[in-house]
This record gives structure tokens, C-alpha cells and sequence, in this order.
């Protein structure tokens, strides 16, 4: 109830009173009595409406101070694949110096660079600390700002599959979605790229000759020839064929590699346990993942690594195409042989969704100040620096050939900005990336 009407009749009133009482007495009687008796009641008066307003703004209801304390900005915090990270984070500093706001805050965006499986394993572990069923207003001042620091607003990892396992595992446990399907929190892509065969040019020369098109029967094939390259029809010089592989413990696409050349040797896009655990398939993949080069050792970072130290990696492998895309520059400069690029039967998709954590442990003012975000990466401008970052833009507007892009820089190496193939492999699930990595720690990563 406003009481301000109430107050000022009030007071009018107690004037009105304390007027008339001054006056009657002073024409009756005089004096300093009369002065003490008005300011009494004007001390009264004055009483009676400071009161009131501190009723009205302090009392049940109304826990406002009388001068509202400034608030921070509104924080998001965004937990980002490594293959899209240097995007996100220049997206994000555009962002930060734009005139963004949420509820008439200001909103900043932070950056926080992880591999998707790593962080599946945090969630999983739930070591970022979900509330479960605590309210925030049941915890501690400490607790609170480990919260709203550390707690990740948005997570973009490098594939939906990766939100899918994580929102499995934490409904089983809080009987509640925590990453949605529909709605306007949705997870979204915000961009695209392809995992791709990347082979030094004199090497992919021989194999095509040798074998025709390649793929991952054809890269067994020459893992397994005692003779090594001459045997395939190559320099002596070039020793065994090495593999180049991503580490699955550091980086998924060591994973999604193994998915692919799954499905190519069951020639189906969907891959079972049964399947991860079959003699025959682990045999043949024992053959295939054997001529690694130092995977213990490999940094998450494959493709930059070729650019770095060219054939001591290996001599190909199936890698991201934006990962090679920026690489093939550095790859030419240091090295004679370039790159080139092939697709595979069986695409495996890279759709980096945008997903923000829809829990009590983001707060309203987070999850749509993280919308604004979203949209801001779906903007035309965005997406064109995307594009010039190797990868494949989310809004159709955007084309990948439009200007001096990698793909039409690297055409002549293979690039498609238009991949013929639709056929591209299911997600798998999580028993079958666990029975991947246990087969792997047991034979390979040792």
C-alpha cells in the first residue's frame, strides 16, 4: 500500500491542529510558553512523516535501501572447444566493447578454453558444483561467489552428442534437464566443420595410385606393409606410413577418428559396444592405431603440430578441417610438400552448440544476457569471421566462398565449400566412447 497520501494527510492534519492550538493560545495568553507549545508540535509533525517514509521503504515488503548500491555487470561465462575457441574469444572482446546490457547492467563475457571431453568428465564429475536441489538462497556468502565465478553460464563443445551425454547424466541424478532441447534456450550450433583426411601431397599422390580413393581400409593397408613406402610404390626415404591421430585423452577428435574408421569397416553409420568389443574389429584397428607416432606424447593440438614439424608427425590423418585450414599457410611456408584434403564416405560433423546451463545455478539475468551473446555470434559479421577462421558458418546467409576465404585460398588442395556426401555417422553413445577409451589406454595409449 502507498502510504505517502496517507502520510501527507496526516501531517496536513497535525499542521492544521497545531496552528489553530498556536493561535488560540496566543490571542489568549501570549508569551514563550506559546512558541514552545508550536514547536513542540511541529517537532511532532516532522516526526510523524520521517517515520512514515521509513515504513514505506524499509518496512515488510518494501527491503529496499533509500540509495540503491550499484551492481557489477552481468557475467557470462562460457566454456569453449579448442577449435572454435580463438573465434568465441575474439567474438567475445567485440562483444565486451559493444554497448551490451541486460536488466540495465552491463554484460561481460568470459572465455574459458577446454577440450569437450574434459569438460564432460568435470560435468560428469559435477566438479564446476551444481546446486542439486539447494536453493541459492540457502548458501553461504563463500559458497555464492564460488558459484557465480567459477559455474560455466554456456557451454560450446565440439559436438551436440557431447550436451546430450552431459544432460543425460545430470537428469538421472536431479531428475531435471539442465541443457534443453526446445525453447528458447535451446542448444544452437554457431558453426560447423568437418573431420577430414590430411596428407602430405606426394604421399596422398602414391596412395591413389596404389589404392585408389582413400579411405580407412586403405590407411590399414599401408600401416601394415612390412615393406613400408616402397612396398606401397614410394620413396625409401619416407620409412614406414605413419598415422596422425589426435590423443583421445586430450582432444575428442582422437575419438570421432576411431567412430569413423568404425563405420567405414562396418560400412554403417551407427557404431554399437558389440561392435567396439569384437575381436576381429579390435584386431584390425590394433593394426590400424599401431602406426601412431608417439601418441603419448601428442598435444591436443594435431593439425598445428604438422605445421610445426612436419613428417616426424606422421604422413596423414583424419584431422578437422578447420584446424588444417589454418594450418596449410604454415605447413607450405616451412615445408615443400603441402597438404591436401580429402572427405570421407562417412562425415563426421563438428556443430559446436551453443548451450546454456538452464538450472538455479545461472541466474535469469545470465541465461538471457547469454541469448544476447548467441545472437551476437549468429550475426552475418560474426559468422564472416568465422568463415576466415576455417570454419563453416551456423547462418545460411553466410557463404564460405564469399572473398578471399581458406576455401577458395585452398581449392586447389582438395577444399570442397559444397561436400558431396550426406552420409555422416550417428552420434555414439556413452558406453561406446567408454569401451573406445579403455580399448585405447589398454593397447595404444600405454
Amino acid at each position: 500500500m502507498d502510504l505517502v497520501p496517507i502520510i501527507g494527510a496526516l501531517a496536513g492534519g497535525l499542521i492544521a491542529i497545531g496552528l489553530s492550538i498556536y493561535f488560540w493560545i496566543a490571542a489568549a495568553r501570549g508569551g514563550r510558553r506559546t512558541q514552545a507549545v508550536f514547536f513542540l508540535i511541529l517537532g511532532l509533525v516532522l516526526i510523524v512523516v520521517s517515520a512514515g517514509l521509513g515504513w514505506q521503504k524499509l518496512g515488510p515488503g518494501n527491503p529496499e535501501p533509500l540509495v540503491v548500491a550499484p551492481r557489477g555487470p552481468v557475467q557470462v561465462r562460457v566454456l569453449t572447444a579448442l577449435p572454435v575457441e580463438p573465434w568465441v574469444r575474439a567474438a567475445a572482446q567485440r562483444f565486451n566493447e559493444g554497448n551490451f546490457r541486460q536488466d540495465g547492467q552491463p554484460i561481460e563475457v568470459q572465455v574459458i578454453a577446454m577440450d569437450g571431453l574434459t569438460a564432460l568428465g568435470k560435468f560428469d564429475r559435477d566438479d564446476f558444483g551444481a546446486l542439486g536441489n539447494r536453493a541459492r538462497a540457502d548458501l553461504t556468502a563463500q559458497e555464492l561467489e564460488q558459484l557465480t565465478t567459477n559455474f560455466p553460464t554456456v557451454w560450446i563443445p565440439d559436438s551436440r552428442y557431447l550436451v546430450e551425454l552431459a544432460n543425460a547424466s545430470y537428469k538421472e541424478r536431479l531428475g531435471r534437464d539442465v541443457f534443453l532441447t526446445d525453447g528458447e534456450y535451446r542448444a544452437r550450433p554457431v558453426a560447423i566443420s568437418l573431420f577430414t583426411w590430411g596428407i602430405y601431397q606426394s604421399r596422398a599422390a602414391v596412395l591413389d595410385k596404389t589404392f585408389g580413393d582413400v579411405d580407412w581400409q586403405v590407411i590399414h593397408d599401408a600401416a601394415i606393409a612390412k615393406g613400408g613406402w616402397p612396398e606401397l610404390g614410394g620413396d625409401k626415404a619416407w620409412g614406414f606410413f605413419k598415422l596422425v591421430v589426435p590423443n583421445p585423452r586430450r582432444n575428442v577428435g582422437g575419438l570421432a577418428a576411431m567412430i569413423a574408421a568404425a563405420g567405414e569397416y562396418y560400412d554403417r553409420t551407427n557404431i554399437s559396444v558389440a561392435d567396439v568389443t569384437d575381436p576381429a574389429f579390435q584386431k584390425w584397428l590394433g593394426e590400424l592405431m599401431g602406426s601412431l607416432t608417439d601418441v603419448s606424447g601428442a598435444s591436443a593440438y594435431t593439425a598445428e603440430d604438422f605445421a610445426l614439424f612436419g613428417y616426424s608427425v606422421g604422413d596423414g590423418g583424419q584431422l578437422l578441417e578447420s584446424d588444417l585450414l589454418n594450418n596449410m599457410a604454415g605447413i607450405q611456408t616451412r615445408w615443400a610438400d603441402p597438404l591436401v584434403i580429402r572427405y570421407p564416405k562417412y562425415l563426421t560433423w563438428f556443430d559446436f552448440p551453443f548451450s546454456i546451463w538452464v538450472g538455479p545455478e545461472t541466474t535469469a539475468p545470465e541465461k538471457n544476457a547469454a541469448l544476447q551473446f548467441e545472437q551476437f555470434l549468429l550475426t552475418p559479421e560474426i559468422q564472416k569471421l568465422a568463415v576466415q577462421q576455417g570454419l563453416r558458418a551456423a547462418n545460411s546467409e553466410v557463404s564460405v566462398t564469399d572473398g578471399d576465404t581458406l576455401f577458395t585460398r585452398w581449392q586447389s588442395q582438395g577444399v570442397e565449400a559444397v561436400v558431396p556426401r550426406t552420409t555422416r555417422m550417428a552420434s555414439p553413445s556413452r558406453d561406446v566412447l567408454l569401451a573406445l577409451l579403455r580399448w585405447f589406454d589398454l593397447n595404444v595409449g600405454q
